[in-house]
């Protein structure tokens, strides 16, 4: 009988056991490989890493988006190749650009809707930034014009803004001037404005729905507040409404709320649309009241593969999916389907916040009435454990509660925060009371209090 000694070819490989392949053996973490290994292989060894991030649905920390309906995956896959940044290229996905900006125009209630001046960005930070710019120049261009000194800018707004404020303020060199917080009060109010307000503000940074705790800001006080101010000393100070989650929400849940280009201050708005838009991570909007408000000389005109390409942003290349997916949201939902979906979220976390209010361990800061969000600390009387230790023991059944401490002069106060998002229905809200009940029944019986270490000062999610 002949023997016949044969080597496995190259292309049979994948018939081997996939997880004694020799790429599942050892996994590069520092280099890239010298040799390539199969798709299957390689696909395998990553998703094995992220199945040790948390579920994405028990994620309550986040108000970013963790679920669509399955055509938005199946449009998403379709689309993931689009670059919003060429036009020319794409004109049918700029054309749908120009239709969201639009939408939100009549949304906010624009003066000229049809004529909507706006852009997608990568998501609000991006869009606070493009708006703080717009302010900045608008403001030296106006010092120049009356002839008198620039001087040094300052921004006003409150000490709950989110870091990215904090981020704008230094990479464009402008004082940041925060209205500190005080007593039970955790945003901004009219009545403490106007005490860091000067002809070198370029701006007011209103919140519609703080990350802190939920609560909106009262644009239409601070923006009387403001008119008030210019008539006594001539000086206009323009007011930028930050609603990175409450855009989505305030328009649906609380129609008849006064905080958007229906006040003559508001020259600018930002939102997210992978927050309370809907949208997977990586889609934001920015909106100016008309076209005098942003500077013609922040708009660069390119010339990109062939064609005029107007453009402010501060990236170029970006994915187009998600303007694709915002619209398709539109289309799917519409004013009805949006209404339903946010009030829903708006009582979930009402029935929360009324839960844990009958608890005695338990006192409510925030309740979701405006923002779906509660905020929640212990009672003075719990002494064996503290808001950390609860995160922790909740993180346990995969629920991810963050805790924090307030901003300044309220810093005394530590919170856990629930961000109830499209998908967190009543059933799983009761899942999570329940474990957030088994969770203090095993830290009530604990013999003695556990020790600490030092904690985070806050949270900027």
């Amino acid at each position: 009988m002949a023997m016949h000694t044969t080597r496995r070819a190259a292309e049979d490989l994948s018939v081997v056991p996939r997880f004694t392949r020799a790429g599942m053996l050892e996994v590069p973490k520092d280099r890239i490989p010298d040799a390539e290994m199969l798709p299957e292989t390689a696909y395998q060894i990553v998703m094995d890493e992220v199945m040790l991030d948390g579920n994405a649905r028990f994620n309550l920390a986040t108000f970013v988006t963790t679920w669509m309906d399955e055509e938005a995956d199946r449009l998403y896959a379709a689309t993931f190749d689009k670059n919003m940044i060429d036009k020319d290229e794409y004109p049918q996905t700029a054309e749908i650009e120009a239709r969201c900006v639009r939408m939100l125009g009549d949304l906010w209630h624009a003066p000229h809707a049809a004529e909507s001046v706006g852009t997608s960005t990568t998501g609000s930070s991006e869009g606070c930034m493009l708006s703080g710019l717009a302010l900045k120049r608008r403001w030296q261009q106006a010092r120049r014009k009356a002839g008198g000194p620039v001087g040094t800018p300052n921004i006003v707004m409150g000490a709950n803004v989110q870091v990215v404020w904090e981020k704008f303020a230094n990479y464009w060199e402008v004082e940041p001037r925060y209205v500190p917080l005080e007593g039970d009060v955790f945003h901004l109010t009219a009545e403490r404005l106007l005490d860091y307000v000067d002809e070198n503000t370029i701006g007011v940074v209103a919140v519609l729905g703080s990350t802190m705790d939920g609560s909106y800001e009262p644009i239409q006080e601070i923006c009387a507040a403001l008119d008030e101010y210019e008539a006594t000393s001539g000086v206009s100070v323009p007011v930028h409404v930050d609603a990175a989650s409450g855009g989505f929400i305030a328009p649906f849940v609380q129609p008849d709320l006064a905080w958007d280009f229906r006040l003559p201050r508001v020259v600018s708005i930002q939102s997210s649309g992978h927050k309370f838009g809907l949208v997977y991570p990586g889609i934001g909007w920015v909106l100016w009241r008309e076209k005098q408000y942003l500077p013609e000389d922040l708009v660069f005109h390119v010339n990109y593969l062939g064609g005029d390409m107007p453009t402010f942003a501060l990236n170029f290349s970006r994915p187009g999916a998600q303007v694709v997916l915002q619209y398709f949201q539109f289309l799917r939902l519409g004013k009805d389907g949006f209404r339903a979906v946010q009030q829903t979220c708006q009582d979930v976390a009402v029935h929360i916040s009324r839960t844990l209010a009958e608890m005695p361990e338990f006192t409510v800061v925030a309740d979701g009435r405006e923002l779906p969000v509660v905020t929640f600390t212990l009672s003075p009387t719990v002494s064996k454990y503290d808001v950390y230790d609860l995160s922790r023991k909740l993180r346990e059944r995969g629920w991810l509660v963050p805790a924090y401490t307030m901003p300044p002069k309220r810093d005394d106060l530590a919170v856990l925060r629930v961000v109830v998002r499209n998908g967190f229905s009543h059933d799983m809200a009761e899942l999570f009371l329940r474990d957030l009940r088994e969770a203090i029944d095993w830290l009530d019986s604990l013999e003695a209090p556990i020790p600490h270490h030092p904690q985070p000062s806050g949270f900027h999610h």
